[in-house]
């Protein structure tokens, strides 16, 4: 993890290759810090600002040496624009975009000032963890399969950024953020680092053995791996099909974190598992197989999730499950027009090999309602190239059968950071995936092909609460949009997941210590 740390000292006296100075719009030139500076600078900064038409709106920037005047080498002026409530996530694109200067410009130690003022309390705290994931997660880099790159490619590595805050009672309250922005973006970078493993070296059994590993981050934490044969016993036909063409075997796998104190929810977190996704029978154009290692993103959340929960040891149950399986073309794999039986025991008529999400996702959902008998099911699936159709490559396309769980999904999202958007589950499209030979086929056809796909899924969750994350966009980053998002896996959805979890806390006890209203 990136080492942030507080200082209790003054902006002039910490030595630094680089401070960082954030601003807010119209405000900037009498906010105590630019003073500070503009007199170790004997006058000379704002007239330089002034000079440059800096005005402090949001990713401005002037920077500029010292001179000797400060003990820190050079100082940039970022302006934020104008951070208000409700503007965390502002921060955490400061703190990515804080990330992305140092990289350019090589800098090994940096200093900021604490961008965030006012009343010391959670909105505080909850500012300066955004600000501190955008830093950590804006100065991420996959450290590659074999630990070296090849020459001229090396790596740039920070080696501490420290956060300048000369109240003390602040610096406390940093220090308790910082902690929670690690956790946080510690699990969110592990799930990065899954999806950007190489699929020769993230097969199956690999990620099967990634969820294992869990099991010594914390307490509370379990793990059963299922293999074929296992599988086979529990009537997971429909995954174990999706197998079948791959010389590697297929795992199911069930993660479990039982909190110390008595569980207030169980949640289920259920994720889309395909190791490589060549399309079967059914091939993709060689152009569309490239970056098929991020089919398996969903699983990367459910386990970048339990990476986390033994750290911020909320009291709820939490389950987490995935079908490992690798969808491949040879003379093994299911075929269009194959019918196969998920574990409730419906039938499935197989259109095309290549929507083969859908069909793992239905054993794994039907093992959950069954076996888990959760209160809630969130699943995250790289499920349609329609959603990107439909919303772009940078936000999930999120459907539920249930409002109130939907409002908290988003709610949830909102505070990560992560653009979510509701797409309706309209139940007169379900008529497209009637089968004439089986239960439902696996495509509905191309048009509203994400809302489909999420109503092919709602036949496997009965009627337990339930909402489906499409994240097949924003899985994978290929244009950098946002400084705390660089290029490869992204991690999405780990975050909403740990939004979502403190959320039913925070609202058990409130619901706790609110008074009963007299009848």
């Amino acid at each position: 993890m990136l080492p942030i740390t507080v200082l209790h000292t003054d902006v002039c006296d910490t030595a630094c290759d680089l401070l960082v100075v954030y601003v807010q719009k119209d405000r900037w030139e009498h906010e105590r810090v630019i003073e500070r500076i503009d007199q170790a600078f004997d006058g000379r900064l704002l007239p330089f600002l002034r000079q440059e038409r800096f005005d402090g709106a949001h990713g401005t920037r002037v920077t500029l040496p010292t001179f000797g005047c400060m003990k820190a080498r050079k100082v940039c002026v970022i302006g934020l624009g104008e951070i208000s409530s409700g503007k965390t996530d502002a921060l955490r694109i400061a703190g990515g975009q804080l990330a992305k200067i140092a990289k350019e410009a090589k800098t090994k130690r940096i200093a900021t000032v604490s961008p965030v003022h006012g009343a010391l309390g959670p909105e505080y705290e909850a500012l300066i963890q955004a600000f501190a994931e955008g830093v950590a997660l804006g100065a991420y880099e996959f450290s590659d399969h074999f630990g070296t790159r090849t020459r001229g490619k090396e790596r740039f590595v920070f080696s501490s950024v420290a956060l300048i805050e000369p109240d003390a009672a602040r610096c406390r309250a940093i220090e308790k953020a910082l902690r929670r922005a690690d956790v946080i973006v510690a699990a969110t970078s592990y799930a990065r680092d899954l999806i950007n493993t190489s699929p020769r070296h993230m097969k199956p059994a690999d990620l099967a053995a990634a969820a294992k590993a869990i099991v010594k981050r914390g307490s509370g934490i379990t793990c059963k791996v299922y293999d074929r044969a296992a599988m086979e016993r529990m009537g997971m036909g429909a995954a174990l099909a999706v197998a079948e063409g791959s010389a590697h075997a297929p795992y199911f796998v069930h993660l479990t974190y039982t909190p110390k104190r008595k569980p207030l929810r169980r949640i289920a977190l259920v994720g889309k598992g395909v190791t490589f996704d060549s399309g079967g029978l059914s091939l993709k154009p060689a152009d569309a197989m490239t970056n098929m290692k991020i089919d398996m993103g969903g699983a990367a959340v459910v386990i970048g999730a339990f990476s986390a929960l033994a750290d911020l040891a909320l009291p709820v149950e939490v389950h987490g499950v995935f079908a490992a399986v690798e969808n491949m073309p040879s003379g093994t794999s299911y075929r269009p027009g194959d019918v196969v039986r998920a574990m409730n025991g419906m039938t499935i008529e197989v259109l095309n090999t290549d929507a083969e999400g859908r069909v793992t996702m239905a054993d794994s959902l039907s093992y959950t309602v069954k076996r888990i008998k959760p209160d809630a099911i969130l699943d995250f699936a790289t499920l349609t190239g329609a959603v990107i159709v439909a919303l772009g490559d940078d936000c999930t396309g999120y459907m539920s059968n249930d409002r109130s769980l939907a409002r908290a999904v988003g709610k949830a999202a909102k505070t990560a950071g992560e653009l979510f958007w509701e797409l309706p589950l309209f139940s007169h499209y379900d008529e497209a995936l009637r089968s004439k030979v089986a239960d439902v086929n696996n495509t509905g056809g191309r048009s509203a092909g994400a809302i489909k796909a999420g109503l092919f899924l709602k036949h496997f969750v009965g009627n337990v609460p339930w909402v489906h994350c499409d994240i097949a966009g924003p899985v994978f980053c290929e244009k950098e949009y946002r400084a705390d998002m660089p290029y490869g896996g992204t991690g999405v959805g780990v975050r909403t997941v740990l939004a979502y979890l403190e959320d039913l806390v925070n609202e058990k006890k409130i619901a706790k210590s609110s008074p009963k209203k007299r009848s």
